[in-house]
């Protein structure tokens, strides 16, 4: 987040339905995760140069590899569990982006609600402005925070508001899907 420079020891690319996708992890967890936009190549060359010193390995992303492409191929994929370094708890942009955490899958959380969740009914925009912040989408899934009317939002990972919407359609469908009775 501002102001603090994560150390990654390791980072990775791996294919996807949707296309490439990359992450970078230091001792406390994924820092970086990077959505479908980039060629392999330009990724790779992306977190080669936001990590350097960091080498590329694929060991330490193995859930989150495995989870990201169950997701991408429209499945239900908890990133939950997968372990994230994020601010301190004490923190604002900690209690904003672990609170963002929680939102289930298929669901969505206005930017007030979150600020009520934090204990800050008044902080809808700081939330907005921590979760524009947000280095690991799906881990944290910023994606399901819109405004309270309904629209969309922002969203600051490559490839903006149209791979919000894509990410929120995909979570729609595949939620319908699994609370649609089985047919006989």
């Amino acid at each position: 987040m501002a102001g603090k420079k994560i150390q990654a020891t390791a980072y990775a690319v791996w294919p996807t339905a949707w296309g490439p996708m990359g992450a970078a992890a230091g001792a406390r967890g994924v820092c970086r995760v990077i959505l479908p936009h980039y060629p392999t190549d330009h990724l790779r060359e992306l977190l080669a140069w936001e990590f350097p010193g960091a080498v590329q390995d694929e060991a330490p992303f193995e859930e989150l590899i495995a989870l990201s492409r169950d997701y991408f191929n429209a499945k239900v994929a908890d990133f939950s569990q997968v372990p994230c370094d994020l601010p301190p708890e004490g923190s604002f942009a900690g209690s904003v982006l672990r609170a963002c955490r929680a939102i289930p899958y298929g669901q969505t959380r206005s930017y007030h609600v979150l600020a009520e969740t934090v204990g800050r009914n008044d902080a809808a925009r700081a939330v907005a402005a921590a979760l524009g912040k947000n280095p690991t989408p799906l881990l944290v899934p910023c994606h399901r925070v819109t405004y309270a009317d309904g629209r969309i939002g922002g969203f600051s990972a490559a490839g903006g508001e149209a791979l919000k919407r894509r990410v929120l359609e995909l979570e729609r469908s595949v939620a319908a899907r699994e609370k649609a009775p089985a047919r006989p």
